[in-house]
């Protein structure tokens, strides 16, 4: 099932590899099931409940389940394949959101009963897209094309979060929004099925308590992972406050939430743009050096959209600070995969997506205390300097003497947030 390199690999060459049409383009309708439950599930409790304060507690609480458990649920996968964690996982995920549906159908749903059900359906939320990740690297043997693998992946997930709303638009416009929680659930039953079926997913066995390449077993320990942890972490906060600084922008200058939708948009656009090309270069500097450069390229275009006269120079600075997100992240994924001892890859790309994730909710809170104090000229400052702070941590730990693991070749294992794994 591997796929040795072309002289100048594609992304047509990634798709041609035995099975990765399939085992992708399932896993990517599984995925758009994360496009489409937390929008459909706002709406149903808000309908449900009556009031925006509810629905924001139970989105919490279901979004923390999701995100925190992830390296958890990923362990899982790791320890007993993909196939025996990942059906049950997949069937709980899909049957809770049609309980959630079902609560959420008519008007006068308990509060407490929505968020119990939110949080028990979060914590099933089956890691498809580091699994996916961690085929890609059974798939591909060559590292070339496995940066054009993970960056298709990259560009393809971003396309989702842009489908997602949209469908439950689509849905809602004949139906409650209880309906696009099934549509949620329906994508991710079906799409996972789909995927563990592949034959590229079913030669995946369990690890069982495989050893780390340190010599160490039964936990993923890796100070190679800290780097790209670091910089998901800071590039999810900066990201996360640049949407509402950008809310907060078009109020200041009395235009309407639909300008605000196109400067997201151009976010997004930067974005695919970004990791498209990223995959085609191929690259001479280590991914552990262009990752930091990455991250401070991103920060310092977020600094300068503060500096934007209007909203269409704002627009066009979030096309360039987009430009570095899928890159950024596409390298992140790269890192943690080599650094992660056999057995433990699903778990490593799992951390840098809870990094990303974990990072994003604290941005969101940060962002609204720091626009009430301050202009948004320094809140944009604040913002890019979280991203270029992140960088320079990074930088420094490649940079400095002595360091064990300055290219992806020579990553190893090493202690990785102790306390927070078993």
């Amino acid at each position: 099932m591997s796929a040795s390199s072309a002289r100048r690999p594609s992304y047509a060459a990634v798709l041609s590899v035995p099975h990765a049409r399939r085992t992708f383009v399932s896993a990517l309708v599984g995925r758009l099931s994360y496009g489409v439950a937390p929008l459909a599930v706002m709406l149903a409790v808000t309908r449900a409940t009556g009031s925006y304060a509810v629905a924001g507690v139970v989105m919490a609480l279901f979004g923390a389940a999701v995100v925190f458990l992830s390296p958890y649920r990923a362990a899982l996968v790791d320890r007993h394949g993909p196939r025996r964690a990942l059906i049950p996982m997949s069937l709980l995920y899909s049957g809770l959101l049609c309980a959630l549906a079902a609560v959420s159908w008519r008007p006068g749903a308990p509060a407490v009963v929505l968020g119990a059900v939110a949080v028990a359906t979060g914590a099933c939320a089956p890691p498809l897209g580091p699994t996916m990740r961690s085929v890609w690297g059974r798939l591909v043997d060559d590292r070339r094309l496995l940066q054009r693998a993970y960056s298709l992946d990259g560009v393809a997930e971003e396309l989702l979060y842009v489908t997602g709303p949209l469908l439950v638009g689509a849905v809602i416009g004949v139906a409650s929004p209880a309906a696009g929680v099934v549509l949620g659930a329906l994508l991710m039953a079906v799409g996972t099925m789909v995927f563990v079926g592949s034959p590229a997913v079913a030669a995946v066995g369990p690890s069982g308590r495989a050893k780390s390449r340190s010599g160490g077993g039964g936990s993923l320990r890796g100070q190679g992972l800290l780097q790209p942890v670091v910089v998901a972490a800071g590039m999810g906060l900066a990201l996360s406050a640049l949407d509402l600084l950008v809310v907060a922008f078009a109020a200041e200058r009395g235009r309407g939430d639909g300008m605000v939708a196109w400067v997201l948009a151009a976010l997004s656009a930067g974005s695919a743009v970004g990791g498209l090309a990223n995959g085609a270069v191929d690259w001479r500097v280590a991914a552990r050096v262009r990752l930091p450069l990455l991250a401070a390229g991103l920060g310092v275009t977020l600094c300068l959209a503060g500096l934007a006269p209007g909203i269409g120079a704002l627009a066009v600075a979030a096309a360039c600070t987009g430009f570095f997100v899928a890159p950024a992240l596409t390298t992140a994924y790269l890192i943690a995969d080599e650094a992660a001892p056999e057995g433990f890859r699903t778990q490593a790309g799992a951390w840098v997506n809870t990094a990303v994730n974990g990072g994003s909710s604290a941005g969101a809170v940060a962002a609204g205390l720091l626009v009430e104090r301050l202009p948004l000229g320094v809140c944009f400052a604040v913002a890019g300097g979280v991203a270029l702070g992140a960088a320079g941590v990074a930088g420094v730990r490649v940079l400095r003497p002595g360091h064990p693991y300055p290219f992806p070749s020579l990553g190893a294992a090493a202690p990785l947030l102790k306390g927070r794994r078993g």
